[in-house]
């Protein structure tokens, strides 16, 4: 894993490599679970273009792919802090603005607070249905990213934690007391080396059960605890997909000391997998960079090449949004890149890297 970390350090398609294994230890999470979501759906559904209705599945695994990224993007030791720990685990954090708008408006506007019906002299049945439904929305988006429900809508409770539905949530389920349970655990291991401290921590989770209906949550917080230690303190450790390498009767042995054995075990096939995936991205890398010579300064190319390298699969509309071409421009530009077709169809094709 140091050795991975390190190569990154230098890599010229660190940030490719980081975005792809997103998405790759996204799908292995719900693996894990026993679901299966296909990768070009999560790719599609995360760029606003999905082909069919999103499933259940996929949408919890845009649900890991989003933490992974928030985890990443902040500081290596905010995620096992307390803001943190409150959005990760949606216990509070600060108000997500709406989109378009600032800190400190409402959900409808700058000009037209909720209550509010600006100097009309009436109020319109319509309009006042329309904003009814806006205000349904942001509070859903507040929710899904970590925010905090409005005062409005239900009391919070002290510790913060949404109000739950019982038909979704068991109430007798206490997570916060599970969650300060595992927290005892991460800091009764401080004087234990990084990984088997991690191997403990992992195990603790699935053992406490902390949350309901985020079990996912636990190996990317020890993800996030080997970038704070410096064991991969330049990208997030995929540790859904080097434990989707190890056979589940190894991961759910009934003997402690076996179930962490078979973690370490995962941490290592996790690196494995990076450094084979680093080394072929930096293949094609260079076979890419080949067909930009003697190409004009203008040439759209290049980003091609970048977009390639940072994602899976790319489609036609992920081109023409990124590159601001027509369908045609991207079609022109996918053949002389000479990428592969992933999906073996007429609409909706998709194309990738195949080394």
């Amino acid at each position: 894993m140091v050795r991975l970390d390190e190569r990154l350090a230098r890599s010229p398609v660190r940030d490719g490599f980081v975005e792809r294994q997103h998405f790759a230890d996204a799908a292995a999470a719900l693996w894990l679970e026993g679901e299966l979501v296909h990768l070009e759906d999560l790719v599609l559904h995360d760029a606003h273009m999905d082909v069919r209705a999103p499933t259940h599945e996929l949408t919890r695994a845009h649900a890991v792919l989003r933490a992974r990224r928030q985890i990443f993007g902040r500081a290596p030791d905010w995620a096992l802090g307390g803001d943190g720990l409150r959005q990760l685990t949606g216990r509070g954090g600060a108000a997500v603005p709406a989109e378009g708008g600032r800190e400190g408006e409402g959900a409808f506007g700058p000009d037209l607070e909720a209550g509010e019906l600006g100097e009309a002299d009436e109020p319109d049945p319509l309009t006042e249905e329309f904003a009814a439904i806006d205000a349904v929305l942001a509070r859903s988006t507040r929710v899904l990213e970590g925010g905090v429900m409005p005062a409005a809508a239900k009391p919070a409770s002290v510790t913060g934690r949404r109000p739950q539905n019982g038909l979704v949530y068991d109430l007798d389920w206490d997570e916060d007391a599970r969650l300060a349970e595992w927290l005892d655990v991460l800091g009764g291991t401080r004087e234990l080396p990084t990984v088997l401290r991690a191997a403990i921590l992992v195990d603790a989770w699935s053992e406490i059960d902390v949350l309901q209906h985020a079990a996912w949550l636990g190996p990317l917080l020890v993800a996030a605890l080997l970038r704070q230690e410096g064991i991969a303190a330049g990208h997030l450790a995929s540790l859904h997909l080097g434990a989707k390498n190890i056979p589940r009767e190894r991961r759910r042995a009934r003997i402690r000391s076996d179930r962490l054995l078979a973690f370490v075990d995962a941490i290592q096939e996790a690196a494995l997998a990076g450094l084979k995936e680093h080394d072929r991205l930096m293949l094609a890398k260079n076979q890419m960079e080949r067909r930009l010579r003697e190409r004009r300064a203008s040439s759209k190319l290049s980003d091609l090449v970048e977009l390639v390298l940072s994602r899976p699969i790319v489609s036609t509309g992920m081109i023409q949004d990124r590159l601001k071409v027509s369908k045609q421009g991207a079609l022109n530009l996918v053949g002389e890149l000479s990428l592969r077709e992933m999906t073996g169809r007429g609409r909706f094709r998709a194309w990738g890297i195949m080394l």
